[in-house]
This record gives structure tokens, C-alpha cells and sequence, in this order.
């Protein structure tokens, strides 16, 4: 399947799967996976994702709300699914799903997903650069492209880099309830 069309990328092209096994050194000391060593692994996975999509290293910008839905278990296999849902000027939103199964592939359930927001960095000046358009395909890739707006214009709000005046797909979503 041709990935680039148009001066952008497919979502397919930078989907990233990773595996990882929780190891005792992995966990905390009721046997779960230490929260911090998770969020790690969904770091990485996004970051090689948006690396993908645009190119060009990438740092980390900001993470939306991680929730701790299930736990853990020490000798469960972690699977993160990382995919790219928008391309900004030089930022990509990444959207990361992690479940969890015994090695056996027992006991299947989702534990976490969250958003994490990456910049394209340029090799030589080290500074923002530009990153190529998402080309949606599926109809859950179409929305979750076009949710993105509204996602970005929240984290803007709530970092402070943006005016409530000034949002206007939240004030479109917040206008749809009069």
C-alpha cells in the first residue's frame, strides 16, 4: 500500500505495537506494575511513532490524563498500540492504548490509553520544524483527527497558551448546548 499521498502520511505508516513482560524489578510491592515504569513504555512507544510520522527526532510536549483502569500483574504481557491521529505545524498528537494478558494471552483486558504530544525537532538546528499532514482513512481515524482540535485547544487552555475567547471548537461544542 503506497503510505505517503499528497505531501502527508497514512495513520498506517507510523503505527507502532510494542510488547513488553513485567518483570519482579518491574513492579511495586503488592506485585503490579509501577505506574511510572508504564508511562515510560507509552513515552517510547509514542515517540518512535511521531519519529516515524515526521521524520525527525522528536520530544515530548505533553501527556493528556493517564488513568490506571486494571491492574498489572507481575508476568503479564503488556501491549502498547501507538498511532498518530493529527499533525499540527510542528506537533503530533499521538493516541496510546495499553491491555494486558497473562503469557498465556489469559485474562485479555485494556488498562490505559492517553494522548501524548510530540515536536518535531530539526537535525542540525534543533529547534521546531515542520511535520507532514495525517491522512485519515477509517471512520475512527476520521474522528478521532477531527476531535483532535478540540483536545489541543484544551491542553493550550490549560497550559495557558491560549485565550478562552480564543477556542473555538470548545466554544462551538459549548454553543451545540443552548
Amino acid at each position: 500500500m503506497e503510505q505517503k499521498v499528497d505531501n502527508g502520511k497514512l495513520v498506517a505508516y507510523s503505527k507502532v505495537e510494542m510488547n513488553e513482560q513485567i518483570m519482579p524489578n518491574d513492579t511495586n510491592p503488592m506485585g503490579n506494575l509501577m505506574g511510572g515504569y508504564l508511562m515510560r513504555w507509552m513515552d517510547i512507544a509514542c515517540a518512535i511513532c511521531a519519529a516515524r510520522h515526521s521524520g525527525n527526532q522528536v520530544v515530548t510536549a505533553s501527556v493528556d490524563h493517564i488513568a490506571f483502569h486494571e491492574p498489572i500483574n507481575l508476568g503479564d504481557v503488556i501491549t502498547l498500540n501507538a498511532k498518530i491521529t493529527r499533525a499540527f505545524n510542528t506537533s503530533m498528537e499521538i493516541y496510546v492504548e495499553v491491555s494486558a494478558a497473562e503469557i498465556t494471552g489469559a485474562n485479555p483486558r485494556q488498562s490505559n490509553q492517553a494522548y501524548f504530544t510530540f515536536v518535531a525537532l530539526d537535525a542540525k538546528t534543533k529547534r521546531p520544524t515542520p511535520v507532514p499532514p495525517v491522512i485519515p482513512i477509517t471512520s475512527e481515524e476520521k474522528k478521532q483527527y477531527e476531535d483532535a482540535l478540540r483536545r489541543r485547544e484544551l491542553r493550550l487552555l490549560l497550559a495557558g497558551k491560549l485565550k478562552a475567547k480564543n477556542a473555538a471548537e470548545l466554544k462551538s461544542l459549548f454553543d451545540s448546548f443552548d
